[in-house]
């Protein structure tokens, strides 16, 4: 069977490391599987929140000539972090022949593979939101105390020891 990998990380200070480890463990489970890997998709610095990834939509396009068998990520949070996304583009590969398989995530073909999928799909969602939310909790609070939350220093302020902004007269 031929296969390809799509990779990817979500976030500019993230480094190329985590695309090398995904790319290895990948090539890994493809060559303990006889899988023939053809070609690798990777998109950087951008969230599986969204569909808007170069490289994947490339290789939903190129799914259409069926020159593969197999998608092999590395977790299945890396194919998408919206079960809704995740749904649809996994049904758009299976109409065209196309398996999604992660490297790391054993899931049975049967009845109990559709349950373990739809959870996996759905925590990756989770996962996402929930980050979200304590990011924002944390960014409030920094606020409230006024502390740094990051960003360009306003004119007129200076950046003190304690992260916090202090006036300039």
């Amino acid at each position: 069977m031929k296969a390809v990998i799509y990779a990817r990380y979500s976030d500019s200070h993230q480094r190329e490391e985590s695309i090398e480890g995904q790319l290895r463990e990948c090539k890994s489970f493809a060559e303990k599987n006889g899988l023939t890997l053809l070609t690798t998709y990777i998109d950087r610095a951008i969230s599986g929140k969204t569909d808007a990834r170069p490289q994947f939509q490339k290789l939903i396009k190129d799914s259409a000539k069926t020159l593969f068998d197999v998608v092999i990520v590395w977790k299945l949070d890396r194919f998408a972090r919206n079960r809704y996304d995740s749904s649809h583009y996994k049904r758009i590969l299976r109409k065209n022949g196309i398996k999604v398989i992660s490297a790391t995530e054993p899931i049975s073909e049967d009845s109990t593979g559709i349950l373990l999928e739809s959870l996996l799909d759905g925590y990756a969602e989770f996962f996402s939101a929930e980050l979200s939310e304590k990011v924002k909790r944390g960014m409030n609070e920094n606020a409230l105390k006024c502390k740094w939350n990051g960003g360009g220093i306003p004119i007129g302020y200076a950046l003190t020891r304690t992260s916090a902004f202090k006036l300039i007269i």
